[in-house]
């Protein structure tokens, strides 16, 4: 059974204008795909949108008018058959603090706004186009979508209650909505990356002496994963025509501690 042939067919990436996001533009695009950066950083988004011959559009992955404006310019380089859903951010914040203090339910809302309902605005709508699509293949496949999760859905540490909900809700969903999209040959899969070396970070000596510390924790190999072998899953699970409702760690064994 040959893989999904990606020539020719467009692609979104939201977060697309660096790390997990950029690094996974960056192989769709190897394979054919002319790809749509949807993002807020607009320099960079469209500076890489440039390089890959793709498109750049402002998005903000919460609200419907950008994500069909994502969506739109997707269908003018192509028929749509991939998501990638890579944006996404994090607040860490106690339940209560030391002096017991309630957490601001705005920092729970704000989490869970751009990472779970964010992903779920922009799945609904491209699901929408690529279901008008033509099939690619004897299965009937249409299109693929990427969801984005996270290790802290299953390993959630002290401060992370919003950003462990947020992505505990993608798990969640991966199943059911590739139930509702197989009608339509659309595949549903989610990735929960562990540690990652992305901008998230910072850059300078400090940031490189947390990272070091933060790979020591890792079973093997003891490092922060690179974003490019994170989107090597991407594309294997865009590619391979077998995978559909299924959420894959991609950590190299790692277990979050409490702290």
């Amino acid at each position: 059974m040959p893989r999904m042939n990606l020539s020719g067919a467009s692609a979104i990436v939201t977060g697309g204008a660096s790390g997990i996001g950029e690094a996974s533009a960056r192989q769709l695009a190897g394979a054919g795909a002319r790809v749509v950066i949807a993002d807020l950083q607009e320099q960079r988004g469209a500076a890489v949108a440039g390089e890959l011959g793709g498109a750049f559009v402002k998005c903000d992955v919460s609200s419907a008018d950008d994500g069909a404006a994502a969506v739109a310019a997707a269908g003018e380089l192509g028929p749509l058959r991939v998501l990638v859903n890579s944006a996404g951010l994090g607040r860490a914040a106690r339940t209560i603090d030391r002096n017991n203090r309630p957490m601001d339910l705005g920092v729970f809302e704000f989490v869970i706004k751009v990472n779970l309902l964010g992903s779920f605005n922009m799945l609904r709508l491209a699901a929408a186009a690529m279901a008008g699509t033509e099939p690619v293949d004897d299965d009937g496949g249409r299109g693929v979508i990427i969801n984005m999760a996270s290790v802290a859905a299953f390993d959630g540490q002290i401060g992370q209650a919003a950003y462990a909900a947020s992505k505990g809700g993608i798990v969640g969903m991966t199943l059911p909505i590739a139930r509702d999209l197989c009608a339509c040959g659309i595949r549903v899969n989610t990735i929960a990356p562990g540690l990652i070396d992305t901008p998230i970070y910072g850059q300078g000596e400090e940031a490189e002496a947390v990272k070091a510390k933060l790979g020591r924790s890792v079973l093997f190999p003891k490092r922060l994963g690179a974003a490019e072998e994170l989107a090597y899953m991407v594309l294997d699970l865009i590619t391979n025509p077998y995978m559909n409702g299924e959420v894959v760690r991609v950590d190299a064994g790692v277990r979050l501690p409490p702290r």
